[in-house]
C-alpha cells in the first residue's frame, strides 16, 4: 500500500507544480472517463465457528469508471473492476482463492477548484459478487453475495486549461461483509472485509 500511496502523492505534487492554476469548470452533461491502478487493502474482522481469525490478502487491479455530471457540482459515477484474493486462517493456512466483482455507484459533490486540484466526495451502494472460488483443505469455499456501502474522496488535477486530460487520485472505503462455509468441513465464518481502495490514474473529459 505504501508504494502506491507514495507514488500517487508524488504524481499529485508534480502535477500541482506544472498544471494551469484554473481549468474550465465541469458543467451539466459533462462526461469523465478514468482508468486507475487501484490497491485493495481489506480491513478484515471475522467470527469463525472454531475460533481463530480469517485474513485476506491485498491486491492491485486496473479499474475503470465513468462519471456523468447532473449539474456543475453534482455527478454520478459508476465503477467497474474485479479482483482476486487469497484467504488464510490465522495468517498461516491458506483456505482458498476467490474473485470479487464489486460494481459500485456513487453520488458525488465536486467542489470549486482549489489551486490545481478539483476535489470531490462521494457515497453510494455496492453489490459484490464472489465467483471462481477454489478448493482448499476444507473443501470448496462458499460465500454469500451481498450489498455494501462506499464512501469516497478524491481529486482531479487538470493538465491543461480546457481540462480535457487530467490526473486523478481517489480513495474509497467500502463496508462489505459475507458469510463463508466449506463443502468438506462444518466450519462457518462471518467476515467483514471492509476494504480500502487507493487509486491513481488518468482521465479524459467529454
Amino acid at each position: 500500500m505504501n508504494r502506491l500511496y507514495i507514488a500517487a502523492l508524488a504524481t499529485a505534487a508534480l502535477a500541482a507544480a506544472t498544471v494551469p492554476s484554473i481549468a474550465a469548470p465541469y458543467g451539466a452533461g459533462t462526461i469523465l472517463l478514468r482508468a486507475r491502478a487501484v490497491e485493495i487493502v481489506p480491513d478484515v474482522s471475522s467470527t469463525v465457528s472454531i475460533g481463530g481469525k480469517v485474513s485476506i490478502t491485498d491486491t492491485v487491479i486496473p479499474e475503470a469508471d465513468i462519471t456523468y455530471f447532473l449539474t456543475e457540482h453534482w455527478s454520478v459515477e459508476a465503477i467497474a473492476g474485479t479482483d482476486k484474493h487469497a484467504i488464510y486462517y490465522n495468517k498461516t493456512t491458506k483456505l482458498a482463492n476467490v474473485w470479487l466483482l464489486p460494481p459500485t455507484v456513487t453520488l458525488q459533490y465536486h467542489f470549486d477548484q482549489i489551486g490545481p486540484f478539483k476535489p470531490y466526495v462521494g457515497a453510494g451502494p455496492n453489490f459484490t459478487v464472489f465467483y471462481d472460488r477454489s478448493n482448499g483443505p476444507l473443501g470448496k469455499l462458499r460465500t454469500t453475495d451481498n450489498w455494501g456501502f462506499a464512501l469516497q474522496v478524491g481529486t482531479d488535477i487538470p493538465l491543461s486549461e480546457d481540462g480535457r486530460y487530467f490526473l486523478n487520485f481517489d480513495v474509497k472505503r467500502l463496508w462489505l461483509s459475507t458469510s463463508a462455509s466449506f463443502s468438506a468441513a462444518p466450519v462457518t465464518a462471518n467476515v467483514k472485509i471492509n476494504p480500502w481502495l487507493i487509486g491513481t490514474g488518468v482521465g479524459i473529459r467529454f
